[in-house]
């Protein structure tokens, strides 16, 4: 091991993984560059875009941004992982079901967001749009998941195509079946 690499053990996608890297390596790059893994993309490179958000440890991050050393014991859930087998995961089907893509570039980080959104919603974390609709409980966050409340959770993840309507139909879908 030189001074310049670091042993990273982590799980992605429920597989473990003990892998030498170089400390300055991005968890997007160990994804898609040592481990193959590339559903999650690399647009903008800065952060911006959000198509390389992946969830660690059931939170999303951006992994452009995310040194692969800094999650070192973690659980990393990328794009690849989302699916049972052949099963679709609900948010999955529902991005088919409202064509809730177009190019698709952008769709792994959608997914991925659109799974935390409907997660943060359920503990009751709170947003900047949770105080634009009717009065909510504080203490438990908005009852139903707006459309505008859906708009600014997802806010970090651009569609190069435009197909937001679609893809907020697909998570007020999701979000009005669980």
């Amino acid at each position: 091991m030189t001074a310049q690499a670091h042993r990273v053990g982590l799980k992605v996608n429920e597989v473990a993984h003990d892998i030498e890297l170089d400390v300055r390596t991005t968890l997007l790059d160990l994804l898609r560059e040592r481990l193959a893994l590339t559903g999650t993309k690399k647009g903008c490179d800065h952060g911006l875009c959000g198509a390389c958000t992946v969830e660690v440890d059931g939170e999303r991050v951006l992994s452009c941004l995310t040194l692969a050393v800094s999650v070192d014991g973690a659980s990393v859930r990328t794009v690849e992982g989302m699916a049972d087998g052949d099963e679709l995961n609900p948010v999955q089907q529902a991005f088919v079901d409202h064509d809730g893509f177009q190019c698709g570039y952008c769709t792994p980080g959608q997914l991925t967001s659109a799974c935390a959104v409907l997660r943060e919603h359920a503990r009751g974390d709170l947003s900047a749009a949770t105080f634009d609709g009717p009065l909510c409980d504080v203490a438990e966050g908005p009852a139903e998941l707006s459309h505008n409340e859906i708009r600014e959770r997802m806010a970090g993840n651009i569609c190069r195509c435009g197909a937001y309507a679609n893809i907020v139909a697909a998570i007020a879908e999701v979000s009005e079946q669980a």
